[in-house]
């Protein structure tokens, strides 16, 4: 019987201040350089040169009470990562954003705008947010329980899914002769009301070329 075939996807988990508390203290390190965009850039490259799949960013939207004695805080993942799309052509690359602290449909449009932008290699780590000191950046004076974040986050998933496939694939038609170009028969407003949001759609630009950005999901829980 012949060996089974087995692929190794390797991806790249970029951590600005590195995983050792005092790692920026290295002699070799070069902690200046950790608000560079060339910096990530050339590590961009360099990982797309080595076949790696894909560039991973963490996030939090709090500032980490250990940001006296390490870099700790997060440069904005959608962001980062169409600077480094730029320079690139083929890795892939994911970007946590919480389903606790965003809205659905402004997220749904700032991950098919960087898909579109780099040509279907945009991925949503999907995460809803254990740092209870975050409630207190966004107007709430606690943080939601764990249920309540992970109930929010199966509706806010699903609200992302339907505002990306508001469009069919073929509802982007560009035709001169006709003068025709978008058929709207093929872009659909969701009307989506549950119990944490009210949206209504359609998006507000075509499916992106994955049809949906990948979704990846790092935690452990249920």
């Amino acid at each position: 019987m012949p060996a089974q075939s087995r692929q190794l996807n390797l991806n790249l988990f970029i951590y600005p201040g590195g995983h050792h508390e005092a790692g920026w203290r290295y002699k070799d390190s070069a902690p200046e350089r950790v608000l560079d965009i060339a910096y990530y850039q050339e590590l961009a490259k360099k990982a797309e040169a080595s076949k790696f799949d894909a560039l991973f960013f963490a996030d939090g939207p709090a500032l980490a009470d250990n940001i006296r004695y390490a870099s700790r805080f997060r440069l904005e993942p959608l962001t980062w990562i169409s600077a480094l799309a730029a320079v690139t052509e083929r890795i892939g690359f994911i970007a946590t954003a919480s389903t606790t602290y965003n809205e659905p449909y402004n997220l749904a449009r700032l991950f098919a705008s960087v898909d579109h932008l780099s040509g279907g290699r945009a991925g949503w780590n999907i995460v809803t947010t254990g740092d209870a000191s975050a409630a207190l950046n966004f107007g709430f004076d606690r943080h939601p329980t764990h249920a309540d974040r992970y109930e929010r986050a199966g509706e806010f998933v699903d609200v992302m899914t339907k505002l990306w496939d508001s469009w069919e694939d073929d509802a982007l038609v560009s035709d001169r002769e006709s003068g025709i170009f978008a058929d709207t028969d093929k872009i659909h407003p969701i009307n989506h009301i549950g119990k944490y949001h009210r949206v209504k759609g359609p998006l507000t630009l075509p499916r992106s070329p994955q049809g949906r950005p990948v979704y990846v999901q790092a935690g452990s829980s249920e």
